[in-house]
């Protein structure tokens, strides 16, 4: 059984456990758009009329589930970008140009300090949002647009940056109005589905699966139990994270585990 990533290049692999990486990636797009006014968090159409300007990030090439991640992003902005909503005013925007090695916060700040330099005057133009696929890239970014005077806080002018994992000190930045939005993927939910289907083939029986399409590993489609995930906004921290037992109150106040 694969665990969250998909073993590849191998026919010993009989199931995989993860969540529906496609739709994170949508889900990251379309807290973008909110954040941008362009959607509302209901999905229904908001005020915003654009233009607005927003550069793209995405995971590590090596890393399987980040081009599932950055598909589902490209395919939720695409309509937006393609009638001029949305401009990718660098023009990276394929997932090679984007690609962050090894998701590494240190090579996420580099880069948005050079488009920043190259596209946007060293911080004196318009950023309207970043598209991030991990709250880690996230940090790097917002460091670098803060240190280019865009503000301390979107309300203050820092733009609009997405995020994924639900890691402690990004929460703490969505509750302090820095970072605007993250993609909490329950862990608990994951090791029970392993369990679940681990229990299956113990049984004699096949697991249940609810995808047999999407994981091709190179040698073979593998059945696949997709989990869901949740966009965690300022207004929903208690709910999904606190309210759950994910994170304590104390945790998201303080920033730290």
């Amino acid at each position: 059984i694969a665990y969250d990533r998909l073993i590849r290049d191998s026919d010993n692999v009989d199931f995989y456990v993860t969540f529906d990486n496609y739709n994170v990636g949508v889900q990251q797009a379309t807290s973008l758009l909110v954040g941008l006014g362009l959607l509302n968090e209901d999905g229904s159409e908001g005020d915003a009329t654009g233009p607005f300007n927003i550069e793209l990030f995405a995971g590590s090439l090596d890393d399987n589930n980040a081009h599932f991640f950055f598909d589902g992003a490209m395919d939720t902005l695409k309509p937006f970008i393609d009638d001029g909503t949305i401009v990718v005013k660098s023009g990276q925007t394929t997932i090679e140009q984007a690609a962050t090695l090894r998701w590494s916060q240190e090579t996420a700040q580099k880069r948005m300090e050079d488009l920043l330099t190259s596209t946007y005057g060293g911080g004196s133009e318009q950023l309207d949002g970043v598209l991030s696929p991990y709250d880690g890239i996230s940090r790097g970014i917002i460091t670098a647009l803060q240190n280019a005077g865009y503000g301390t806080t979107i309300a203050d002018g820092l733009p609009v940056v997405t995020g994924q994992d639900a890691e402690i000190a990004s929460i703490k930045l969505i509750a302090d109005g820095t970072q605007f939005a993250s993609i909490f993927k329950d862990t608990r939910k994951l090791a029970d589905q392993a369990v679940t289907s681990a229990s299956s083939f113990l049984s004699g029986e096949e697991p249940e699966a609810n995808d047999t399409e999407s994981y091709d590993n190179g040698v073979k489609v593998v059945p696949s139990y997709l989990l869901e995930s949740d966009i965690v906004y300022t207004d929903n921290i208690t709910e999904l994270l606190v309210d759950s037992g994910y994170w304590t109150a104390e945790q998201v106040e303080s920033g730290q585990a």
